[in-house]
């Protein structure tokens, strides 16, 4: 199939797509499991029901995709197919969201356009090839333009995966959707966005074509800062899921920053935070919104003593929340170690220890807003004027999910092999 006579509509899987797909759609079977007990009374439970499935297939396209185009095809279709996820609440808030969501997305990707024709102005192909498709030839003295197209690009298609400056639709879409929704906006859909940036920088214009440029000083830059700035604005956040979404832009970023530092040690921690952000950050979501199921409660405030009366809900919290701090031996502390070793690695002046620095301060902040929450559930205080609270957890359909994702988020640090293995293959085939 042929979108014009020399650009093809392409499917094609390799080692990467299949990660992501894999990652994509059993992510997307806990979040169905657990919506089938939480949206049980929702009038409108249908209509999310297809455009969860739809936007699904949607994103089974970008893992797929053999080419540039078929992958920025896949792309706007999951942006606008997943629009009705943000807005299905229909009030006000969720209506402004939606605005702000599709806004953010659509002119993000027109960003990311604008590298689909300078790569089919300066490459050689559009397929995706490991190491760059550029043409030396025709790009001989437009190598600053491909650079700032390179750069407009990253920014583009990083409105997706949260990073600053087109992150915020983030915080205004995670309150306001369903949780379900949320847990897989955030786990999931935004791992999207990495996807596709790595395409572009390692199958499309090549790691050696940005390294030790400006424009990787500047991608390095903007996660870092995003690192950053996620992780303080999510400790000052009273209202949990807008907290877990700015926990979610800052956590992103790692995987981002992994991306960016171009080495493999780095693209390999970078690939593994992916994995285990989207376990942790589906369960967070999915307790949030266990709480609001069973008791209404809506902010941080309210979590205290909570796990005197949903203790199984609190305990996935806790340990979803220690890995995502990335204490050892959890997964994610995996996943930070190679950050750290592929930052100190790199060579790169002030990036070398400046990112290490960041990625530890981070950590700090990250106990702060989340493990505090943990503190009031079960340490209320004595002051706390306990009332008679039955024990209520929400019924299985809601408990498995989170049961599974917070035991293999912990696993797969303690038994980190075949994930470590997988990662260091793609790694080796792309750099």
């Amino acid at each position: 199939m042929y979108l014009l006579k020399d650009i093809p509509i392409l499917f094609k899987m390799d080692a990467l797509g299949l990660l992501f797909l894999m990652l994509t759609v059993s992510m997307w079977v806990m979040d169905h499991v657990y919506a089938t007990e939480y949206l049980k009374h929702d009038k409108h439970k249908r209509r999310f029901y297809i455009f969860y499935a739809l936007t699904l297939l949607a994103m089974i396209g970008i893992c797929m995709a053999g080419n540039l185009i078929t992958m920025y095809l896949c792309y706007e279709f999951m942006s606008l197919l997943s629009l009705p996820l943000v807005l299905h609440e229909q009030t006000k808030e969720a209506l402004a969201a939606g605005r702000k969501y599709i806004f953010y997305s659509i002119g993000g990707a027109f960003l990311g356009l604008t590298g689909f024709i300078f790569i089919y102005t300066y490459g050689t192909t559009l397929t995706f090839t490991p190491g760059g498709v550029l043409d030396p030839g025709a790009l001989a003295g437009h190598e600053t333009a491909m650079r700032v197209v390179t750069l407009l690009v990253i920014i583009g298609f990083g409105s997706k995966a949260g990073m600053f400056p087109l992150h915020s639709w983030l915080p205004t879409a995670h309150p306001v959707a369903p949780s379900p929704a949320s847990a897989f906006l955030s786990g999931n859909i935004t791992k999207m966005g990495v996807l596709v940036m790595i395409r572009y920088i390692y199958y499309m214009v090549g790691a050696d074509f940005i390294r030790g440029t400006w424009v990787q000083y500047t991608f390095i830059g903007l996660t870092l800062l995003t690192i950053l700035m996620g992780s303080m604005m999510a400790y000052k956040e009273p209202v949990m899921k807008k907290r877990l979404a700015y926990s979610t832009v800052s956590q992103v970023s790692y995987a981002l920053f992994g991306i960016a530092l171009l080495n493999p040690v780095g693209l390999i921690g970078g690939l593994a935070h992916v994995i285990f952000h989207s376990f942790v950050k589906n369960t967070l979501f999915q307790t949030a919104g266990a709480v609001i199921h069973m008791a209404g409660f809506k902010k941080v405030s309210d979590y205290k003593d909570m796990a005197r009366k949903m203790p199984v809900t609190m305990w996935c919290y806790t340990l979803a929340s220690l890995t995502l701090v990335g204490v050892p031996p959890t997964s994610a502390f995996l996943s930070k170690w190679y950050l750290a070793q592929g930052s100190l690695n790199s060579g790169l002046p002030v990036i070398s220890w400046l990112g290490p620095v960041i990625l530890i301060i981070s950590a700090l902040l990250t106990a702060g807003y989340l493990i505090s929450v943990t503190l009031k559930a079960f340490f209320p205080g004595d002051e706390y004027d306990y009332p008679c609270l039955d024990k209520k957890e929400p019924n299985l359909w809601m408990l498995i999910p989170m049961i599974i994702m917070t035991a293999l988020a912990v696993l797969m640090g303690i038994c980190p092999g075949p994930v470590m293995n997988m990662l260091t293959g793609i790694a080796g085939s792309v750099l």
